[in-house]
């Protein structure tokens, strides 16, 4: 007897934690500075904060290696951070989690790319961001690291049931990287993710890619603005990339999934609410993809369980993780047949 799909995605979401997955790419810390609105000020006209609290977590790379601890598998990231405090308090936050950051190399010459997100607001009231300030790592350019980058993606790859690419151009995913990306491929036959800002048609040949609709524009170097126009690009697209699969993130559109010989199919985006905050839900999405493809579902399977991680995820503030209980949950209440 076939399994419905409810039952089918639980099943896979049970196997997650018999799955190892290895990311490599660019990590960043994630801060959010919280402050209490206490007046305006006296020399410009912008408010004045009373500081409250501030939390560095994984962002990038990293906080996609974290989604997948979360979702209970063993996970490994490859990444080059700064010997600064910003970068060992990335570090520390990933072993606290269970992330196996022995392919990290830590560098005192460089810097380690940080976001600060200022989040403002009155006493006993919910805070926004008003303002986000980016300390950005120099590209990398040490033939040195690079060679030792892909020595350690080697050793992070043994035993790995899946290989994620998360390339926020920072230098991480050099060439150095994607040859050593090809060679493990080739030989092991895993599948490889990628989930790349601005340089998804170097990627060309892997498994399958994750872009969002203005990810997609920027490649086809064209304006999308109806689904049809979406379909044809994301199909010429994965034909270009010679890729398996490509699923398409559209907010609150949902999903297009495009495989190879067969008709797009769009998939609806879980819930009704408009999204709280949608920083790293990226970074969700193709963390749940990999696991799931890991874990022997089709493209389509794949695509529903991170469409329900990435739903499930936008609802939360800051940079967030979804757990396997969360994911069961969403499916049990989702519509699939």
């Amino acid at each position: 007897m076939t399994l419905n799909m409810k039952e089918r995605l639980a099943e896979l979401v049970r196997e997650f934690a018999r799955r190892r997955v290895a990311v490599v790419g660019d990590a960043v810390a994630d801060q959010f500075l919280y402050g209490e609105i206490g007046r305006v000020s006296r020399e410009a006209p912008v408010l004045i904060l009373r500081h409250e609290r501030t939390e560095t977590v994984p962002g990038g790379a990293a906080n996609c290696a974290n989604n997948l601890a979360s979702l209970g598998a063993r996970s490994s990231l490859v990444a080059v951070v700064g010997g600064d405090e910003a970068g060992r308090a990335l570090v520390e936050k990933l072993g606290a989690a269970g992330v196996d950051c022995r392919g990290v190399i830590a560098s005192g010459s460089r810097r380690t790319t940080t976001k600060v997100r200022v989040l403002a607001g009155h006493a006993h009231s919910l805070k926004q961001q008003v303002i986000r300030v980016d300390y950005e790592g120099e590209p990398l350019e040490d033939s040195a690291v690079k060679s030792e980058l892909g020595a350690r993606l080697r050793a992070a790859a043994d035993g790995a049931d899946a290989i994620i690419v998360s390339d926020y151009n920072y230098g991480v995913a050099s060439g150095v990287v994607v040859e050593t990306l090809r060679e493990i491929a080739r030989a092991r036959d895993l599948p490889v993710l990628v989930d790349s800002r601005f340089r998804l048609t170097e990627f060309a040949g892997f498994t399958s890619a994750t872009p969002n609709e203005d990810e997609l524009e920027h490649t086809v170097g064209a304006r999308l603005d109806e689904d049809a126009q979406l379909a044809r690009a994301a199909t010429d697209l994965l034909s270009r990339l010679e890729h398996r699969a490509l699923l398409v993130t559209r907010g609150k559109h949902g999903m297009l999934l495009v495989e190879k010989d067969q008709r797009p199919t769009q998939i609806a985006a879980v819930g009704e609410r408009e999204a709280v905050d949608v920083t790293g839900a990226g970074d969700t999405v193709i963390a749940t993809y990999a696991l799931a493809l890991a874990s022997g579902a089709t493209f389509a399977e794949a695509a529903r369980l991170a469409n329900h991680a990435g739903g499930i995820v936008v609802m939360k503030r800051g940079t967030a993780c979804v757990t396997p209980e969360e994911l069961l949950a969403s499916v049990e209440a989702g519509d699939e047949r």
